[in-house]
């Protein structure tokens, strides 16, 4: 079986991305942002797979990463198969494959697109990993509130789980997102789409409580920062940084960090939502998802709980 070390080494002597391919993922890249608005991550997800396809083709074919034909697109694909990368890794790289020669047909560039008969693999549905109630309430509670970074922390826990937010709309909140007079947060979503998300009386309490005691604290002298959340000194903190903290309280919760999700206590707030009777339409506002069959898999999650209590109080069940 193939390890992560085996797939690192498939590509580790490829020779340098050569300027024009590089030109030419740019070039591809710019467009998708501007048409579709792509987030910045998957942006470089795209162009990563580009860069690695481009640097094999002119290896063991000898051309341009424009210039690839449907049989290299094939080999390029087996060889991904056989060295062990996922289904959900090739069906990103298909994705990256649509997305660039698209476009250069689109452009002029070259008359077919040798992806189109390409498709991706079926992915498993996974379902997303839901805390229950009483350990969103264990894990909010496991900051120590007395000190400012305690009180930090707290109040971005309770913050993602009252919002809903993603990882990264929470390490990149700036202050001016936050309207505690109106309750209010202005969150700044995947490809640039904004949403306004509702605040509870219990987060709008801890974000009080850091604003006015905590953040100064943390700041120090150093100068005002736009970052809503910040380290001591006045660095705004990265992903990385928020889910050390998160598998940190979540173990002195007594909760497996393993059970905890990148995206955990986001995934708890949407299905706590449908099982005290939010309706999909609403919960797709408050999660910023453009499509609703991206919510709908929440309704999964829903309706295994529903079977349990079926299952658990029906005396014929």
């Amino acid at each position: 079986m193939p390890t992560t070390a085996d797939r690192r080494h498939l590509f580790s002597d490829l020779p340098a991305l050569e300027a024009a391919d590089a030109g030419a993922i740019e070039r591809c890249l710019d467009a998708l942002w501007a048409e579709r608005g792509l987030a910045k991550a998957t942006l470089a997800a795209y162009g990563t797979d580009l860069e690695l396809l481009a640097r094999w083709l002119r290896q063991a074919r000898g051309h341009a990463l424009i210039a690839a034909g449907r049989e290299d697109l094939f080999d390029y694909l087996a060889l991904r198969a056989r060295a062990g990368y996922s289904p959900r890794s090739g069906a990103r790289l298909l994705a990256s494959l649509h997305a660039f020669y698209g476009h250069a047909v689109r452009e002029g560039l070259r008359p077919d697109d040798p992806a189109s008969l390409l498709q991706a693999p079926k992915l498993p549905r996974l379902l997303p990993k839901a805390l229950s109630e009483a350990q969103v309430s264990a894990l909010l509670e496991a900051p120590d509130g007395t000190d400012p970074l305690g009180q930090r922390d707290r109040t971005m826990l309770e913050l993602m789980y009252a919002a809903g937010l993603r990882v990264s709309e929470l390490v990149g909140l700036p202050a001016t997102a936050l309207n505690l007079r109106q309750g209010a947060l202005r969150v700044t979503g995947k490809g640039g789409k904004e949403r306004l998300v509702p605040l509870g009386d219990e987060s709008r309490h801890w974000l009080e409580r850091y604003l006015r005691t905590s953040r100064p604290a943390l700041l120090g002298n150093s100068p005002e920062v736009a970052a809503l959340f910040v380290a001591p000194g006045g660095g705004a903190l990265s992903r990385q940084a928020f889910w050390a903290l998160v598998k940190r309280h979540a173990a002195t919760a007594g909760i497996d960090p393993a059970r905890i999700s990148p995206h955990g206590l986001r995934h708890s707030f949407a299905t706590h939502l449908l099982n005290h009777g939010a309706d999909l339409r609403s919960l797709q506002m408050l999660l910023g998802h453009e499509s609703l069959s991206t919510t709908q898999i929440y309704t999964l999650v829903a309706r295994d709980r529903l079977r349990h209590l079926h299952a658990l109080h029906h005396p014929r069940a």
